[in-house]
């Protein structure tokens, strides 16, 4: 298979699918970084869940820094941690529970009796009713409310284990009243989209309107931040095709997906929701232990060496690594693996593309000429043996569109807008090349000619796609040329 990028930027590898990486303890130098970038990240994500504003800021600048020292762009995520419920302070810190025994959920912050436990979500007891289900410590632990009263709810352990203080709360089938976007998340929100970051993933969506409204607080800062919404309630699944064609991408956020619904249902529902996006060319990266434990090990398991590849032939655009990069010992290693997984997978995966492609569907804000400019572009670089495809865009549109052809042609993606290059980082098989001459299409040509031939990439009578502009057309996109290297 060719070279994704065909040697002619900075960062060479052959993969198309994207790789997401999570900033922490691990890997928050400018050097690791840089080497991440080097490795295969094309995207790096701030959890807000963890450390402090000024930690977010830092890491933001740090993974700006990195790209401009590779010369290559990379987007930055950052991900608010929406309303994530805890438990507070358990007496004695922990407490191990048995199957069959009673504990109480109380108000307050600090648990007073080994039986009582109290929980940040300060409405919690007024929400619970008989027959509700809570999951704790990652669905390790399982109570059902027997009794709800004014000030306490009653429990039933249902499933035992030992708990932390805190540790997560998961209500699955609960309609909580917390909004997914608080106060907390909007003013991170707004510092996100005032620093410039690429990309805003909203936690635990449950309707479109949530993402209409971050989308409306955003654009009041900058315009240019795009929208990632997590689907890990049930609720998101019941609303998914209005979130899908609300946001601008979507995360298969499967920690505490997995927790919400059965876990039996993982895989099938990762498979809807990548269907879902990929019919109206929505991104989605597919998250959460993904390589697990590369925390630990230099090499993955060969059940998380098949979930990577699995993703990949969903369809996903993008898979991530959470703990894996952010706390994990070996950051570096594990996104070289990623790597190697999707440069394994991705030429099987043809029979998956042209199906899936098939049934899709541009959406609204991709105009049909430049839909089927694109669609035929990909179809003449496969025919023609092309070993370039080149597409130059100003807001991006015609390189998703080109994105979800799937073509296995190496594909540039160049603009004069460096939010628009970066947002081309989550793009399957994209890979932006800054500084290309874009407002002339022979120049253009001749300019990645002269450096293919430079980097022993192209030779003489090689061929290159461009998807192009005459200005004739309402849409900019228009026109297919195709040009042999002289």
């Amino acid at each position: 298979m060719g070279k994704r990028d065909g040697s002619l930027t900075t960062v060479d590898r052959a993969s198309h699918t994207k790789i997401v990486a999570t900033i922490g303890p691990a890997c928050d130098s400018l050097k690791t970084l840089a080497e991440l970038i080097r490795a295969g990240v094309d995207v790096f994500r701030i959890n807000t869940a963890h450390g402090t504003s000024d930690d977010h800021a830092r890491m933001l600048q740090i993974a700006r820094a990195a790209a401009d020292e590779v010369g290559h762009p990379a987007a930055v995520l950052v991900d608010l941690a929406g309303p994530k419920i805890r438990l507070g302070e358990l007496a004695g810190g922990e407490m191990t529970l048995a199957p069959g025994e009673t504990v109480r959920f109380v108000r307050g912050e600090t648990a007073q009796a080994p039986d009582q436990l109290v929980c940040s979500y300060e409405s919690l007891i007024d929400e619970l009713e008989p027959g509700d289900r809570v999951m704790l410590a990652d669905g390790t632990v399982v109570l059902k409310v027997v009794e709800a009263g004014p000030d306490e709810a009653v429990c039933q352990v249902e499933q035992g284990g030992t708990l932390r203080s805190r540790q997560g709360v998961n209500l699955p089938g609960v309609r909580l009243r917390a909004p997914a976007l608080g106060e907390t998340d909007r003013s991170v929100a707004v510092w996100a989209a005032e620093a410039g970051a690429d990309f805003i993933s909203l936690s635990f969506v449950r309707s479109e309107q949530e993402i209409l409204e971050l989308r409306d607080l955003v654009n009041e800062v900058s315009p240019d931040a795009r929208i990632v919404a997590k689907i890990e309630k049930p609720e998101a699944l019941e609303n998914l095709e209005a979130i899908v064609h609300a946001a601008d991408a979507v995360m298969v956020a499967r920690g505490d997906l997995g927790v919400e619904i059965d876990i039996a249902r993982i895989a099938v529902v990762q498979k809807q929701i990548v269907d879902a996006c990929r019919r109206v060319h929505k991104p989605v990266i597919i998250a959460t232990q993904m390589l697990d434990s590369m925390h630990e090990s230099r090499i993955p398991t060969r059940a998380e060496a098949t979930d990577v590849a699995n993703a990949i032939l969903d369809g996903a655009d993008a898979c991530m690594l959470s703990g894996e990069t952010a706390i994990g010992r070996y950051p570096v290693e594990a996104v070289r693996m990623m790597h190697r997984i999707a440069m394994a997978t991705e030429p099987a995966a043809r029979p998956f593309r042209e199906h899936a492609r098939s049934e899709s569907a541009a959406p609204d804000d991709i105009p049909p000429i430049t839909e089927a400019v694109t669609r035929s572009a990909a179809r003449i670089a496969r025919e023609l043996d092309a070993e370039l495809i080149i597409v130059a865009s100003a807001t991006g549109r015609s390189a998703l569109s080109i994105s979800q052809t799937r073509t296995l042609v190496p594909t540039i993606g160049v603009s004069n807008s460096p939010q628009t290059l970066r947002r081309m980082c989550l793009y399957w098989g994209v890979v932006p090349l800054p500084s290309a001459p874009i407002d002339d299409d022979q120049a253009l040509l001749e300019y990645i000619a002269d450096r293919g031939l430079q980097s022993g990439r192209l030779k003489s009578g090689d061929r290159i796609v461009l998807v192009a502009g005459t200005g004739v057309s309402s849409s900019q996109h228009n026109a297919v040329i195709v040009e042999e290297v002289a």
